[in-house]
């Protein structure tokens, strides 16, 4: 580990009546990651080291870690110490080609996993009865994922739709389209929406990521070939792995 040692003196951070300490710390810390002076794989000093280069506590040292792995920002390899966790390598995903998260991640020779959050059958609400044309009598498979690939959460994808078209969401256990294959009932085409967005506590503390950070959010209404709306997703990208990329021609 090549660090300025410099880095970690109080003068460099603590500024009184700005917050507790091990929050100072964190976002001192923090901030030398994303400008790049510390950079992925440099290892923090040990606990008992960085304690009196802050002049702080070892707890306050602890808190701050910790803060900065829920964040994302730091690992912890055991028997090894903190080190700056290496970004992911950024991907570039087309807006032109209907695929899953499963298919794409496999097209790159990457593993994909998925956790889900939730599936069931609810009572639409009004922005699923507008993209799926339902009445407040319908119902809606429901289904909440977390996407990962390898050990890396990818995304955020909620998606919604008719009860008739997926009567038993607890069958969605990888890839979405592939159960809708199997009843031929995949979309053959869709409209998708990019927007920004800025994850909530709920949604940050999923992709382990700091609350507020600016994300990808796409919204996706899939269609049968008969025009029928089937599918209602909306997703949650993270800006610092996913790039959209869109082909433009000359009409």
């Amino acid at each position: 580990m090549s660090l300025s040692l410099d880095i970690f003196h109080p003068d460099s951070w603590f500024r009184a009546g700005r917050g507790p300490r091990y929050q100072q710390l964190q976002r001192h810390i923090a901030a030398a990651i994303q400008s790049g002076r510390l950079a992925p794989d440099d290892q923090l000093p040990p606990e008992r080291e960085l304690a009196d280069m802050a002049d702080i506590s070892r707890v306050t040292v602890r808190k701050a870690v910790a803060q900065l792995v829920s964040d994302g920002l730091i690992e912890q390899r055991q028997g090894a110490g903190s080190f700056v966790r290496t970004a992911a390598p950024r991907l570039a995903q087309s807006l032109s080609s209907l695929v899953s998260f499963t298919e794409n991640m496999q097209a790159r020779g990457m593993t994909s996993t998925s956790e889900v959050l939730s599936a069931g059958l609810v009572t639409p609400n009004p922005d699923e009865m507008i993209a799926l044309g339902l009445s407040a009598h319908d119902r809606v498979a429901r289904i909440n994922r977390l996407r990962n690939a390898g050990d890396t959460p990818m995304a955020l994808e909620y998606s919604s739709l008719p009860r008739d078209i997926l009567p038993r969401p607890d069958l969605v256990q990888t890839s979405l389209y592939a159960v809708l294959r199997q009843t031929n009932c995949a979309p053959v085409r869709a409209v998708q929406r990019v927007m920004a967005a800025n994850l909530t506590s709920a949604d940050a503390s999923l992709l382990k990521l700091p609350e507020g950070t600016a994300v990808l959010r796409i919204e996706r209404t899939g269609y049968l070939g008969s025009g029928r709306p089937i599918e209602f997703t909306s997703g949650l990208y993270r800006s610092d792995i996913y790039d959209f990329v869109s082909e433009l021609r000359l009409d």
